[in-house]
């Protein structure tokens, strides 16, 4: 593998970690992320900053909290000026290109990407902004409901589809364009789906996969509700869980849909690592899948994310890396913060060193972690901010107003006692306290983000009066320089498209 080789970065959307416990689970139908688990080293206690899309993909790409960066939900704006690992590797020489999902909010749409092929599935204005000045309210237009429980089931297209569809193409045709040459730089693709986000509906081909298919029921069944914990009492509120009724049945669908669509992504990851392959990129390429952050899928009788249960808060992670990175298992706790600093170690670049990540080379080579993994959460279903502590053995949850949770997850992998109050782990909690103090000033947080919200909340308002300017992306497609046109020379139009360019590809 060249110093620095290509990097292809495959991130999916709301894939639980607990399908992977070392690779896909057997009773998945994904023999290409099997394969791609053969290749890499495979990192089984990885944690996302934030179990919630957007300020989880911020800390994703500048290896900072979001908290640290201003970003707090998914309707944040994080500022131009802060790099993101599209900046490091396109001052390093990289080209940068993004297909597919971001969640980018505010004007700048690229964050340090050189090129976009898709627009975003989600909006970039701040309509999206939750309001904790009044608790307990509901943005019905945007909000989850259980509806995407109880609708689970199976068609043909959907607008997740029609989404991934695309992004998959584009992918597929950038590595030909990268194979074709005509720009020696490097490239560091990011090729980034929606799925297996909710709404749970799957296409037939996938849906029929799983016939007979002994799909884990949740491993935690339903909890009353007056029997929960503030915060999942919180999320069940903010997803309208009153206004359903799930039964079993709808569990069990759900849950089908959603490995369908862990099939269905393992396709297009097939048809762009065939390419890779194909195209004689594959040995100087390296490959890094992982998800946003993970899905409850109904374990405790919760859904989606928010949530710092393992099923929300614990994503896959494997990083495929010829020559660079022996294949194999850690089971460290690691971050996707971590990811920023492990793709500057791996080209040799120098890294800033006040990031909050760390390389993985560390773990990769079985010494371990200097800190303890960090996440939180001030997104909706929130009324203050949270933070998570994950050591090698213990999990710590904190928020104002709640009860502490600790968790012993070498002995109680569930996360069914609380062991918080018990007179034994005192110690453990004052110490984990301790930490969550060095690194968060809860209060100050809560002050800035009540600010920040209503500072968008207005923005969004004063932006909808009169003339609307969509901050959207917008996919540049010159149709006057693509395919046959008479300014352009046919029999170089024909050459330059062709690859392989000599005859070595035909029979």
């Amino acid at each position: 593998m060249a110093d620095r080789p290509n990097i292809l970065i495959l991130m999916v959307d709301q894939l639980t970690g607990t399908m992977f416990p070392d690779g896909p689970a057997g009773f998945l139908k994904a023999p290409r992320l099997a394969r791609l688990a053969e290749e890499s080293l495979r990192f089984n206690a990885a944690y996302c900053p934030s179990p919630l899309c957007l300020p989880s993909r911020m800390g994703f790409l500048t290896g900072l909290l979001p908290s640290r960066i201003g970003v707090y939900d998914n309707a944040s704006e994080m500022a131009s000026a802060i790099p993101t690992f599209a900046h490091h590797l396109r001052r390093a020489g990289y080209r940068t290109v993004l297909s597919g999902k971001m969640h980018f909010a505010g004007a700048d749409q690229l964050h340090g990407f050189e090129e976009r092929l898709t627009t975003d599935i989600y909006p970039a204005d701040f309509g999206w902004t939750p309001d904790w000045t009044a608790p307990g309210t509901r943005f019905d237009w945007w909000y989850h409901n259980y509806g995407s429980v109880t609708g689970a089931g199976v068609a043909e297209t959907t607008n997740q589809l029609e989404f991934d569809d695309e992004v998959a193409y584009h992918a597929r045709r950038q590595l030909y364009e990268f194979a074709r040459g005509g720009d020696e730089r490097p490239f560091c693709l990011t090729v980034s789906f929606t799925h297996p986000h909710d709404p749970y509906v799957a296409r037939r081909r996938y849906w029929d996969l799983y016939d007979n298919v002994d799909i884990p029921a949740p491993a935690v069944s339903a909890i009353a509700f007056e029997d929960q914990d503030p915060h999942s009492k919180r999320l069940m509120q903010v997803c309208d869980w009153r206004n359903y009724f799930v039964t079993d049945d709808d569990v069990a669908r759900a849950r089908r849909a959603y490995c369908a669509n862990v099939s269905y992504l393992d396709d297009q990851i097939d048809g762009i690592l065939e390419i890779l392959e194909d195209c004689g990129l594959a040995d100087d390429t390296v490959i890094v899948f992982l998800s946003d952050h993970g899905d409850m899928l109904g374990e405790r009788g919760l859904w989606f994310k928010m949530s710092f249960f393992e099923s929300s808060v614990r994503v896959p992670l494997m990083i495929a890396a010829p020559g660079r990175l022996t294949p194999g298992s850690v089971s460290t706790p690691v971050s996707t913060l971590d990811i920023l600093l492990t793709l500057l170690d791996l080209i040799g670049e120098e890294a800033p060193d006040d990031l909050d990540g760390r390389s993985l080379f560390g773990p990769a080579a079985g010494g371990g972690r200097a800190a303890p993994v960090y996440a939180e959460f001030a997104g909706e279903g929130a009324v203050a901010p949270m933070a998570m502590v994950r050591t090698d053995g213990f999990k710590y949850v904190k928020a104002a107003g709640d009860p502490p949770q600790l968790f012993n997850l070498s002995e109680d992998p569930e996360e069914r006692t609380n062991l918080a109050a018990a007179p034994e782990h005192a110690g453990i909690v004052a110490d984990l306290d301790r930490r969550v103090s060095e690194n968060w000033n809860l209060e100050q947080i809560h002050r800035e983000v009540l600010q920040d919200q209503a500072r968008r909340r207005l923005v969004d308002a004063a932006l909808r009066q009169g003339r609307y300017t969509a901050w959207d992306y917008q996919p540049l497609q010159p149709a006057a320089d693509r395919f046959m046109r008479n300014h352009l020379d046919l029999n170089e139009v024909e050459h330059a498209a062709r690859f392989p360019r000599d005859r070595e590809g035909s029979e």
